[in-house]
């Protein structure tokens, strides 16, 4: 927490003044020393970048820097959270907070996807710095259809940077990715996204096999699947799913007598999805 805040202190002296200087032609409502920060995340105390969660990071950062007189002296911040879920309800709750307060000069947040993209999209039109600890996709890193965003967390292609560097050092050459794609916020599909573009950069050729499934919407038959790995002849196994599919897929790689030492199974923890709950296996 205490990395936070102070990361968020940072983030306010140093993209805010720039922000300021860009939109001192903007309305402020007769107060040109009044700082608009616009915080877009979940209402939902159940996700990891809630507002719950984080705004006792934000405040501090508030205090932090009204409270010193060498840090923008004379500078108001006005901060207003707003729900993004994690979908369309981040637009809308942006474009609401423009229609009464104009512009903000500093977006905290979306974290999910499909919430982030098209926040960061209006933050290039508008001309203001956009920070989020999500938006980890790989698309997410075009600097030409993203220009005012930054990210401080790893992105999804670091994960797979992790794994490039374990299949060099123990002279894998493939992978079977198995991954839950639940059509909603897609989780697993980015993060899968992430390593599979990582790898296709490598001019080593690396070959990934990919086994989806949708753990809400189809008849799951993980023997099936696993069949398939095993034709595959890759010993390497990336899972990306809810705990309790995980559960069965190593309960029935055990069965078929995959456990033995022949694979090297690899479980991805999203931090920030809904994915994970308490789970069977726990």
């Amino acid at each position: 927490l205490q990395a936070a805040k102070t990361m968020l202190t940072m983030v306010m002296l140093l993209m805010v003044p720039t922000s300021l200087c860009a939109h001192n032609h903007e309305r402020d409502h007769g107060d040109s020393r009044l700082v608009r920060v616009l915080v877009l995340l979940p209402a939902d105390r159940a996700r990891l970048f809630s507002q719950a969660r984080v705004r006792p990071a934000i405040e501090y950062a508030r205090e932090s820097v009204t409270g010193n007189a060498t840090l923008l002296p004379g500078h108001r911040f006005s901060i207003h959270f707003a729900d993004s879920g994690c979908g369309n309800e981040a637009l809308f709750s942006a474009v609401d907070f423009y229609t009464e307060h104009g512009a903000p000069h500093l977006i905290l947040g979306p974290a999910c996807e499909y919430a982030a993209a098209p926040v960061a999209r209006l933050a290039v039109h508008w001309g203001v710095p956009m920070v989020s600890a999500g938006a980890l996709a790989s698309g997410f890193s075009s600097k030409d259809e993203y220009q005012t965003l930054t990210r401080v967390a790893p992105a999804y292609a670091q994960l797979g940077a992790l794994f490039l560097a374990m299949f060099r050092r123990f002279s894998w050459s493939g992978a079977s990715l198995i991954y839950n794609d639940d059509m909603k916020e897609r989780d697993c599909f980015f993060t899968v996204e992430g390593i599979h573009q990582t790898f296709a950069k490598q001019h080593r050729g690396f070959e990934l096999q990919p086994f989806s499934f949708d753990s809400e919407h189809q008849d799951l038959d993980f023997g099936e699947m696993l069949e398939g790995v095993v034709l595959s002849g890759h010993a390497v196994v990336i899972i990306c799913a809810g705990a309790d599919s995980v559960r069965e897929i190593l309960l029935e790689a055990h069965r078929k007598g995959m456990t033995g030492g022949d694979h090297v199974f690899f479980n991805i923890e999203l931090f920030n999805s809904t994915q994970y709950g308490e789970g069977a296996a726990r």
